[in-house]
């Protein structure tokens, strides 16, 4: 059965009959987990099996905001903390093997959560480079301010979740560090030059241009296209994205429903693919937007079906993991860390 080229969120911790009928009908090629749909391990492991029963695809990918720090979907009591992408640029710069160890071992250990829940994506790691007078919405979540460091955790980032058995999804191609707001609630317009551009924030972008997913950032480079953001722009896609950095892999927009993007979810969602993001991400769970999402959404075809069965295909079956020693060995890392900053 054919897919279609939209990634979905549902209203809470178990499927209501109405959203079942919805994706039955319109098969979304995959789906994303907030807090809302999350109560207990038991809760999000039935709840994750009946997305994909729903779907009738039993390896749909099933996605999260998985990163540790302030965005952190699986938390306390039956999850732990993890640390935000700063305490790895913290250590890197005491040690570099110290932060992508430190890296490496978080997100291994959040690739086993994920795992034993069934998730198979997470949403990491982010290579956006921020800057000072940037809004605080990347903050300590990123891994440095310079480009060489912030992809070599992300590296160590994107090895910890593979070698769970987990996909990454790289974000925000080609870079939200600069943006001077919350794209949750507005559209932010970044005015540094094609070239300073290149020098920084696409060159974080460079050297993980291999990763199978990536997620498009929602703000606009006057320099290149003053008129669309990243997600919505042919220009960037096609020359930044594509062609400058390199990336080949899938590209998903960030959410359509946050109000960085102007026009109806129906006029959002045809630009965005109109653009050349190979699938739509919605997140919010309203029904009457999943509706509007899926009746402006193709099959998944051609160049984008190759990419989303290259993506999956690329997963791995988890590695043999000590788990307790690799949490005492983090902790250890955390500790070393907030002396440092002390």
């Amino acid at each position: 059965m054919n897919t279609r080229a939209f990634i979905t969120g549902v209203s809470g911790p178990e499927l209501s009959a109405t959203e079942r009928e919805f994706i039955r009908a319109q098969r979304p090629w995959g789906f994303i987990l907030f807090k809302r749909n999350i109560e207990t391990p038991e809760q999000v492991i039935h709840l994750v099996q009946e997305l994909r029963k729903s779907v009738g695809e039993a390896d749909a990918p099933v996605l999260i905001d998985q990163e540790g720090g302030r965005v952190q979907r699986l938390g306390p009591p039956h999850w732990p903390v993890y640390p935000p992408g700063g305490v790895f640029d913290t250590l890197y710069d005491i040690d570099p093997a110290l932060g992508l160890t430190a890296a490496r071992l978080s997100s291994r250990l959040i690739a086993a959560d994920l795992a034993d829940l069934g998730i198979t994506v997470d949403c990491l790691p982010l290579a956006d480079v921020p800057v000072a007078g940037a809004d605080a919405v990347i903050g300590n979540r990123a891994y440095g301010t310079e480009p060489r460091k912030v992809a070599a955790i992300a590296r160590a980032v994107t090895e910890g979740l593979e070698q769970g058995g987990v996909l990454p999804v790289l974000k925000h191609i080609p870079g939200h560090g600069r943006a001077t707001a919350d794209t949750h609630f507005r559209l932010p317009e970044v005015d540094t030059s094609k070239k300073e551009l290149e020098r920084t924030d696409f060159a974080a972008f460079q050297p993980l241009a291999d990763l199978p997913m990536a997620m498009t950032a929602h703000v606009v480079f006057s320099a290149l296209d003053p008129a669309h953001p990243a997600t919505t722009s042919a220009t960037i896609i096609g020359q930044v994205i594509r062609d400058v950095i390199g990336f080949q892999g899938l590209l998903m927009s960030d959410d359509v429903s946050m109000n960085a993007l102007s026009g109806s979810i129906a006029e959002r969602t045809r630009a965005i693919f109109a653009a050349g993001c190979d699938v739509v991400l919605h997140c919010n769970g309203k029904l009457d937007e999943m509706r509007e999402v899926a009746a402006e959404t193709p099959e998944l075809t051609g160049k984008a079906l190759q990419r989303a069965k290259a993506a999956l295909a690329s997963r791995r079956a988890p590695q043999p993991f000590d788990r307790v020693a690799a949490r005492i060995e983090l902790d250890a890392l955390i500790t070393r860390a907030g002396t440092a900053s002390a």
